[in-house]
């Protein structure tokens, strides 16, 4: 739901495009209050507030949160630099999401949309009331401005992920029209409205593509009230906030001030949660939920712990390779190691039995693949079948599975067979290239200590097959410029989908995005099976294609073996010490934090908690 560079022939395609829109112009097109990717969005043109929210929930209060790692920089449109936690929530978009459905946008600076039924283009009719958090007016003269600011200098995935925009025009004062370069691109209306508006006269008069330490002027809910560079944010929700009683906020952002403090990994957040220094967790560690909360706050009911159903794809996470190395550009090889990986073993020791192995990049949705392909796959993927590995057509992925013991010699024997078919060979107990004689030996880096007792168990697995692995451990900045240049041999990385995936698809694993500096595309995947299977996903017309095309991309990428899964589960883990209201009924897609709120009342009988 989140990018291509234009094609030698895009003279051709913008033509196109005008001509589209020239059909579309003799529709009857009228503005509307929201769009959904398939059908009709489901709050009608007068809804109140969405459904999960309360429109009266008090607002007031002060709550802590904690960040992972530092940050240097308040601008959060670029690459250099690490921005700080909940930036975001400074800036204004001009539609957004609703919770409780897969895919659908609704009016926020934006009043109303134009578009026809191709899709070929879209007008945004934006609210005369918006402001900037100085009381200047937020026009279609900025929302032009940002848009071309952040293709042009802003971070390398907006290029990627808005190339298919052929041209933005401003209207009038309040009007932009947006023209695509065909009319394939379905999810383009509703993606345009993500990008956040920046204040086109405030970088008149400041560096748009330097990092900042002075917060830039906004529009957001929240502004930038007191920063320790590196060390923590606050931010103040504005009293005077323009869209305060808009049908798409009332009885969100509730918090007078949310605070960010950053801690070095998550063993020292933990203890600080306990501490009564951060107000709200959700807890990543099984054995810190299954042990760690045997303490005298949870007995006593002054900490709530609680697990949440999860309706969201699950994010994707594994030991990641990076294919611009030589070492892993053989798929057996990347085969074999995960014969190394013993994930039983770790849930029956470490987790507490509370994962499951991860088997999809689209896990817990429909949108993953499973048995064989369907027909309707097949069609997608016989024209393809060259440049894609045959067990997509013939078998149903699964990792590698033990029996929990830590004796992987089945695996072993395996992994080692498909190691000497791709020309390694043990010499003296060490996995050696039979062509250049060198020793197979690489290095995992990583920012979390907590995640040592992951990787260690895996290198030690390594070793039975002559593989010296080494665990790296660096600070999260360190770690994040490494991975933006793509400096590494392994990482633990994560991708986390939405229920309606598009064009985000091409900056995670399209050709284009492998080489750009800083793309998302970390394993440096290049295959023309994947591209085209990306490609027709963002061309779906409804929903069962879109799941059909999905599961067709889902295959390509398991059978590719490009990581290593790692481990999910199907609940929200929270924890937060009892000061919040929240409202009865949840989302379907998500915790929706930003429409609980403090409990005075509750806040101020809890013994033992911080006020700073």
């Amino acid at each position: 739901m989140m990018a291509p560079r234009r094609s030698i022939g895009s003279s051709l395609l913008v033509s196109a495009a005008l001509v589209f829109a020239g059909v579309a112009a003799a529709e009857d097109i009228k503005p509307v209050h929201g769009i959904a990717m398939h059908g009709a969005p489901k709050y009608g043109p007068d809804f109140k507030h969405f459904d999960y929210v309360n429109p009266d929930a008090p607002r007031g209060g002060d709550v802590r949160l904690a960040a992972l790692g530092s940050f240097d920089s308040l601008n959060p449109f670029i690459l250099k630099g690490v921005p700080a936690g909940g930036i975001g929530s400074t800036f204004d978009t001009l539609m957004t999401a609703a919770d409780d459905e897969a895919f659908s946008y609704y009016g926020l600076v934006a009043e109303s949309l134009e578009v026809p039924a191709d899709r070929s283009w879209v007008i945004f009719n934006l609210r005369s009331s918006a402001r900037f958090h100085d009381g200047s007016p937020l026009t279609a003269a900025d929302v032009v401005w940002t848009f071309e600011t952040l293709r042009t200098k802003g971070h390398p995935r907006y290029r990627g992920y808005y190339a298919d925009v052929a041209k933005v025009e401003q209207l009038g004062p309040h009007k932009v029209k947006f023209t695509f370069v065909s009319n394939t691109n379905r999810e383009l209306p509703l993606i345009l409205g993500q990008f956040p508006i920046a204040s086109k006269a405030y970088y008149e008069k400041v560096p748009f593509d330097n990092t900042a330490t002075e917060a830039p002027l906004g529009s957001g809910p929240y502004k930038v009230s007191k920063v320790d560079l590196g060390r923590s944010i606050t931010l103040e929700r504005d009293p005077k906030y323009w869209a305060n009683d808009l049908p798409v906020t009332r009885g969100r952002f509730n918090f007078s001030t949310m605070r960010y403090d950053y801690y070095r990994d998550r063993t020292i957040t933990f203890e600080a949660f306990k501490g009564g220094e951060i107000d709200f967790r959700l807890e990543a560690t099984a054995k810190d939920w299954a042990t760690g909360y045997d303490i005298p706050p949870v007995k006593a009911g002054h900490i709530v712990k609680e697990e949440l159903p999860n309706e969201n794809p699950l994010p994707m996470q594994g030991f990641t390779y990076n294919l611009r190395r030589p070492l892993f550009q053989d798929s057996k090889v990347r085969q074999a190691l995960a014969y190394a990986f013993d994930f039983e073993w770790l849930n029956k020791n470490l987790f507490y039995g509370l994962y499951r192995r991860t088997t999809s990049y689209f896990f817990n949705s429909e949108l993953a693949s499973h048995g064989l392909p369907s027909p309707e796959e097949i069609k997608l993927l016989e024209p393809l079948r060259e440049d894609l590995p045959p067990e997509v057509f013939t078998a149903e992925y699964q990792p590698p599975v033990t029996d929990g013991s830590g004796n992987i010699r089945d695996g072993l024997r395996i992994g080692l067979r498909l190691l000497k078919e791709a020309g390694w060979e043990i010499r003296d107990n060490k996995l050696i290239n039979v062509k250049t004689g060198k020793p197979f030996e690489f290095e995992i880096l990583s920012y979390e200590p907590s995640m040592e007792r992951v990787i260690l168990p895996f290198v030690r697995n390594l070793e039975r097959f002559g593989i010296t692995a080494r665990q790296r451990n660096i600070d999260s900045a360190q770690y994040e410029h490494r991975v933006d240049d793509y400096d590494f041999d392994m990482v633990i990385h994560l991708w986390g989908q939405s229920l309606s995936p598009g064009n985000e698809q091409r900056e995670f694993w399209g050709s284009k995005s492998a080489d750009e500096r800083g793309g998302r595309n970390v394993i440096g995947i290049k295959s023309p099976a994947i591209d085209k299977l990306i490609e027709l996903i963002i061309a779906a017309p409804d929903r069962d294609s879109l799941v059909t095309r999905t599961r067709a991309l889902d295959r390509a990428l398991l059978w590719g073996h490009y990581l290593i899964p790692h481990y999910r589960d199907a609940v929200y883990r929270i924890a937060y010490w009892n000061m919040f209201g929240r409202p009865l009924k949840l989302p379907k897609h998500g915790v929706a934090f930003d429409t609980w709120w403090v409990d005075q009342a509750k806040a101020a009988a809890l013994p033992g908690r911080r006020r700073s």
